[in-house]
């Protein structure tokens, strides 16, 4: 593992504002969105004639339908296609929401990317590393591959291939699940939008108009605000991420509490109500509005004494395993992992994980639910915080910015994942999030239960106090600045999961 670097030089647009935005003490670049940018849009996709999504998984249905609605808005004659492969069964679902092969906007994923000016490539991380190949070889001259993932460069470069040099590489990343991106795309038409923030990056520009395209494509769908980034740093933090607070570590921190409550003689529902219930409702919509320390603040006497010793002695057992994901995703190793999955899945298919006690007691909590009354545990704050924290600290001391260890670490668990998991469960999340999310969940979520179970709860149990100097460290951190700006620039809806949307969740039946 050698230590990964962020560099990305300033950028610049003549058709969007960038705007300079503290985060703690650094200054970063943006560019905020809103339905009122969609009449620059025109501009930004000049020469962008036909678009092809491949792919119906998390993303594709979303970025599909957002990208064609802000386009017809916006009142371009652009044609924005799916394309699948022979046979799927993706196909009804993409005729649910409009596309069709009569109007010649859905069709075989090899005829949609001859045809197209941007290839929108949103199959599964291991299907691109599968297909990488005929894809690039099916492309028209002078046609733009867009990606929402840097895993295709990160497989790229673990079997020493590049992309081809005669084309534009862009990213355009939302930083959540695909249905979030439609529904807060659908939720924020009456107040100028509302979506899911998006890290963009270009990583290869021969036409000199990639940085317009990319920041029009992250307008059209809706994102509050795009941050650059690399196609290196964004598949290391998302990866990263996902394993982490995003999804692996929440499954491993709600199981190893839930077990620990019922030890101490609550019920199950109890457990749950104070492990699970107490981070997806009550905790991350603290964080979401107010911040991480808004957590801590709000606590007084022998909670925040309750706090500080969960915090204490869970923070560097968590960052242990944060270390370890991080270095596996940097030197190549989780990325074959996912490749290696993907080769067996037709022998050993992907089954739910929702079957436990853990997660029918939770059906049953939820089914007579009272948000109101939902409880704020301090020892499992201390336990999710410091989790947090460890994951934010990892990645700034790899060398990411501000902008994407936030939006990585603290945005999309708490305005895009958690919202899910409240609703439907953890369990439920990690059974229906992408294919590379969901290997690396199931694979580290044990290793955050057993580590927290052995080495931060036997700590607390016998009586090891709380470390002021690590709590000094989380009150005086510098992210603390860095997701205030954020919130500042959050949108003013947030996410309504049971309504009725246009997208849909049930991937695994």
């Amino acid at each position: 593992y050698t230590k990964f670097t962020f560099r990305c030089s300033s950028f610049s647009s003549s058709i969007f504002d960038v705007r300079d935005v503290e985060f703690a003490d650094t200054k970063e670049q943006i560019v905020k969105g809103g339905r009122d940018l969609f009449p620059l849009l025109p501009k930004a996709f000049e020469g962008i004639k036909e678009i092809g999504v491949i792919g119906w998984g998390s993303q594709a249905p979303a970025q599909a339908q957002n990208m064609r609605d802000s386009l017809n808005e916006a009142g371009m004659d652009v044609k924005v296609r799916i394309g699948l492969r022979e046979g799927s069964s993706s196909f009804e679902e993409a005729r649910e929401v409009g596309f069709s092969e009569d109007a010649d906007t859905l069709g075989e994923m090899y005829d949609i990317i001859k045809k197209s000016d941007l290839v929108m490539l949103l199959i599964s991380d291991a299907a691109q590393a599968a297909l990488y190949k005929d894809i690039f070889a099916a492309m028209k001259p002078g046609a733009t591959l867009g990606l929402s993932h840097g895993f295709l460069l990160g497989y790229l470069d673990s079997i020493g291939e590049t992309f081809p040099e005669d084309m534009d590489v862009i990213a355009v990343c939302p930083k959540g699940m695909g249905p979030s991106v439609r529904r807060l795309y659908e939720q924020g038409k009456e107040v100028n939008g509302a979506g899911i923030n998006a890290s963009f990056a270009v990583h290869q520009d021969k036409s000199g108009k990639a940085t317009e395209l990319a920041l029009g494509w992250g307008v059209a769908l809706g994102s509050p605000f795009m941050f650059e980034t690399t196609l290196s740093s964004e598949y290391r933090s998302d990866i990263y991420g996902e394993r982490g607070i995003l999804l692996g570590a929440v499954h491993g921190i709600v199981e190893s509490l839930y077990r620990r409550y019922q030890r101490q003689g609550m019920s199950p529902e109890q457990a749950f109500i104070e492990s699970c219930e107490s981070i997806t409702g009550n905790i991350v919509k603290i964080i979401s509005t107010r911040g991480i320390k808004a957590v801590y603040d709000g606590l007084t006497g022998d909670d925040k004494e309750v706090f500080e010793q969960a915090y204490s002695a869970s923070y560097m057992p968590a960052k242990e395993i944060l270390q370890e994901i991080y270095d596996e995703v940097s030197s190549g190793n989780e990325i074959r992992t996912v490749i290696m999955h993907g080769k067996r899945i037709g022998k050993y298919p992907v089954g739910k994980i929702d079957g436990t006690d853990t997660w029918k007691v939770g059906e049953q909590v939820r089914a007579s639910r009272d948000e109101d009354s939902i409880p704020l545990n301090p020892f499992t704050a201390g336990v999710y915080v410091a989790t947090m924290m460890a994951q934010i600290d990892v990645l700034l001391e790899a060398g990411h910015p501000y902008s994407e260890v936030v939006n990585e670490s603290v945005i999309e668990a708490v305005d895009s994942l958690c919202p899910y998991m409240h609703y439907r469960g953890v369990a439920f999340m990690v059974d229906n999030c992408s294919f590379t999310a969901k290997t690396g969940s199931r694979k580290w979520a044990p290793r955050f239960d057993y580590i927290l179970d052995q080495l931060a709860y036997t700590a607390v149990d016998n009586g090891k106090p709380a470390d002021e100097n690590l709590i000094a460290d989380f009150e005086n951190h510098k992210v603390h600045a860095a997701v205030e700006a954020c919130c500042k620039l959050r949108p003013t809806v947030d996410i309504s999961v049971g309504t009725a949307s246009s997208t849909k969740e049930i991937v695994i039946e």
